[in-house]
């Protein structure tokens, strides 16, 4: 893509032109689902554009964040850290919302619309839980039962989520097909989906599917950087050199970068989790490593081999261990208006106990990629003003980082 088609799609990014009438961000997007799902889509679009903006929706929407999600999240500065890398370093803490990360924001609005919509019943699926858990709420406080499909290898190692979900009254459903994985997971929502599109509402997730989901999600996630962007003004007079967030589907990074795109100044960084290695199967940097191609529903980048099969891939952190990842990222890095990297296994983990010793926050897994990405930038680039999404809190890690770091439970540091 050359310097001048970059432009004009960046141009009409800020104009609002993305997603177009056919769902797309440019050539990424779309809708590439079944036949039988076609109607619900339609349903579910005419419905996302008379609800989202209107006042009575977005009334509901406000009081709901504020009094029971707890909105707006701190902006936290963190000085020891800022520190120990050269900068200064603020966290959106997404880990301070209700049930403990940005998922809430994306899955109370949803709930709020299947209402609307006069669902009967709401599906979901959840890898590292927290939208699932996330879900489970909003659908008790909205009043309609939920169904949670979650791969068996992450209802393992997330054991604390699937226990939440199921006091919060949700029926989890281990997916034993396929990677059983987050994609698993989806691929036998979509399967619960097609098989009752009248009466059940999909609650998708992340910023990825068939249009107009990925608009819907970040719509949604988009109050964590209207509400950064302000308090960050409001604390420094003005914006910050680089704002950066984890990438999986990539709904907290989407959420985070959106309301900054117009601003040049702003650099943006997504961060992906780069696993154990630069082989396939071995990481899920989709964007870093990935080609186009079609995934549940969207044209983005997949994690592929040469003939075109989607790839199992590997993070220590269930929410990033996708293959895909949004259409407006693929649009966003196709035009350099944001720059994706990676972080390994080791390098998120060694992240995750410097906040902790410094700052007394303990990241999610997730977040932990975000840290690593901003702590060698800012190595790299001395005495800047970092933005952090933290979009997660650490404690439904505990089972991994209890194998991670064995013995750290029982020994005691005498300094």
């Amino acid at each position: 893509m050359d310097n001048q088609e970059s432009a004009t799609l960046l141009a009409r990014l800020i104009g609002g032109d993305f997603p177009d009438d056919r769902g797309r961000f440019g050539p990424f997007g779309g809708r590439y689902a079944p036949e039988t799902l076609m109607p619900a889509l339609q349903r579910l679009e005419a419905g996302v554009r008379r609800y989202l903006h209107d006042s009575a929706f977005a009334a509901e929407l406000g009081h709901e964040l504020r009094e029971w999600v707890g909105r707006p999240t701190p902006l936290t500065p963190v000085r020891h850290l800022g520190r120990n890398w050269g900068a200064e370093v603020w966290l959106k803490r997404e880990d301070l919302a209700h049930t403990g990360a940005h998922k809430i924001n994306n899955a109370l609005g949803q709930a709020l619309l299947a209402q609307r919509l006069g669902a009967k019943r709401v599906i979901a699926e959840t890898g590292a839980g927290q939208h699932g858990v996330a879900t489970a709420a909003a659908c008790a406080r909205v009043g309609i039962p939920c169904t949670v499909y979650m791969g068996a290898v992450d209802v393992r190692r997330q054991a604390p989520n699937v226990d939440r979900m199921h006091q919060l009254g949700a029926r989890v459903v281990p997916v034993e097909s396929g990677d059983r994985t987050l994609r698993a997971a989806i691929d036998e929502a979509f399967r619960d989906w097609v098989s009752d599109p009248e009466d059940a509402y999909y609650l998708l997730g992340s910023a990825v599917g068939p249009h107009p989901y990925p608009w819907l999600v970040r719509e949604l996630q988009s109050v964590i950087g209207r509400e950064a962007r302000a308090q960050f003004l409001e604390m420094t007079g003005g914006l910050p050199d680089i704002a950066v967030a984890c990438v999986g589907g990539g709904s907290n990074a989407i959420g985070l970068f959106h309301p900054f795109v117009a601003d040049a100044a702003v650099r943006l960084m997504g961060v992906e989790a780069g696993g154990r290695g630069a082989g396939l199967g071995e990481n899920s940097a989709t964007l870093e490593r990935g080609r186009p191609g079609v995934l549940h529903g969207s044209y983005s980048v997949l994690l592929q081999d040469a003939d075109g099969q989607v790839q199992e891939t590997h993070s220590i952190s269930a929410g990033l261990d996708y293959p895909g990842v949004g259409p407006e990222h693929a649009l966003l890095k196709a035009i350099g208006r944001v720059d994706y990297v990676s972080a390994t296994d080791s390098e998120a983990l060694e992240a995750l106990r410097e906040c902790c010793a410094a700052e007394g926050i303990l990241p999610a897994l997730e977040s932990s990629h975000a840290l690593a990405g901003a702590r060698r930038w800012a190595r790299e680039n001395p005495g800047r003003r970092i933005l952090i999404g933290l979009s997660g809190r650490g404690d439904k890690d505990m089972p991994t980082l209890s194998q991670a770091f064995p013995g750290a439970a029982t020994t005691t540091s005498h300094h």
